[in-house]
């Protein structure tokens, strides 16, 4: 996620803004980048893909081990790509997921993939993380978010209030934890709760959650940008104020208007989400989720587009994310894709890349 303080920062080497410090790590000759694909063959066809892993020690708040979703091997040696996927017991639905460094110097991407039963009721939840000024903010919604989430006394009776709130408690704790760090990392997050066959898309920030219903791209999230209309009014008469530095910026600084962290920011980047309800019927297909590095250069049809030619939603990951390297995308690019198997038998073919993501139960990961 590109977040310069100002347009003198296209010119010149590094900038100092209220707090911030950006970089030029982004302006490289577009002729010298390597190709996504040589990359690709380069290092997925020696069989590296993500896999999962049981930690041994032991969380005090589940009671149980802690699954972690790592790697098998994400190094700047391979620009930083990782893919893997999932199928869900019953044969209802899998995901697959793709993210890529792309031309940044660093990874600020996370995402997050997990599954629970909860009084008999099948939960899964997925959600990407795009981190700016650092990578902090995003790690920690990826450790802790869903995890909140779960525990909620209210998640099962009421989950779009319980939602809000742990969105807003996760920030708070997450400005808390940094309180002795002279840092102010912020991350977008774009998350979906599946509840037996109901959708709950939450949104703060720019990454982007987009269905194919009966082959209709459909966006289940606004992007939070500071010159939309309403968040304008809302950081206006909250006290701040939107500036023109390349593009609308919330004080000349960041480019949208919600995010989780951004002490510096505060009040006006809140993380309150968007949240949007959706019922699974027999016309939904796919769900996309993925950080701006896709939306930049990708539109919603072109991703549910390019999503449905593949067969497996791993493989429609992967395309999305190569898709955004060769049109141009400057950013990391992480891309989650899930798809709706109505009749199970469709999803019998087995793949071997996936595997069980981590089980969250109402007393935590398990």
């Amino acid at each position: 996620m590109v977040c310069n303080a100002n347009v003198r920062s296209l010119v010149s080497k590094s900038v100092s803004f209220g707090g911030f410090h950006f970089g030029l790590r982004d302006h490289l000759n577009v002729r010298s980048w390597p190709r996504f694909s040589d990359i690709h063959r380069r290092f997925f066809g020696k069989g590296i893909f993500t896999r999962m892993i049981v930690d041994s020690t032991t969380s005090k708040d589940s009671g149980g081990p802690v699954l972690k979703m790592v790697p098998e091997k994400q190094s700047a040696e391979d620009g930083g790509y990782s893919s893997g996927g999932w199928k869900s017991e019953d044969g209802r639905l899998c995901c697959g997921h793709s993210s890529f460094r792309g031309k940044r110097a660093t990874m600020e991407d996370f995402f997050d993939v997990k599954t629970s039963e909860i009084n008999g009721q099948k939960i899964q939840l997925f959600g990407i993380f795009d981190g700016h000024g650092g990578s902090r903010a995003a790690e920690y919604l990826k450790a802790n978010l869903f995890e909140n989430l779960v525990k909620h006394p209210k998640f099962m009776d009421d989950t779009k209030s319980a939602i809000t709130e742990t969105y807003q408690t996760t920030d708070s704790n997450f400005l808390n934890s940094e309180r002795s760090n002279f840092r102010d990392d912020g991350s977008t997050a774009s998350t979906a709760v599946l509840v037996g066959d109901h959708l709950y898309v939450a949104n703060v920030g720019d990454s982007r959650a987009v269905i194919s219903k009966a082959g209709k791209a459909i966006p289940l999230s606004d992007d939070h940008k500071p010159n939309r209309s309403d968040e304008r009014r809302r950081i206006e008469d909250a006290g701040g104020l939107i500036m023109w530095a390349g593009t609308w910026r919330v004080g000349g600084v960041l480019a949208m208007s919600r995010a989780f962290g951004n002490r510096l920011l505060k009040p006006f980047v809140v993380a309150d989400p968007e949240i949007q309800e959706q019922e699974i019927d027999h016309d939904m297909e796919l769900l996309v989720l993925a950080s701006d590095g896709l939306w930049d250069v990708v539109s919603n049809e072109d991703a549910i587009s390019l999503a449905r030619a593949e067969e497996e939603p791993e493989a429609a990951a992967r395309k999305l994310t190569e898709t955004a390297y060769t049109r141009g995308s400057a950013d990391n690019i992480t891309c989650i894709v899930v798809r709706f198997h109505h009749n199970p038998n469709d999803s019998e073919t087995p793949s071997t890349t996936i595997s069980p993501p981590p089980v969250v139960n109402d007393e935590g990961v398990n």
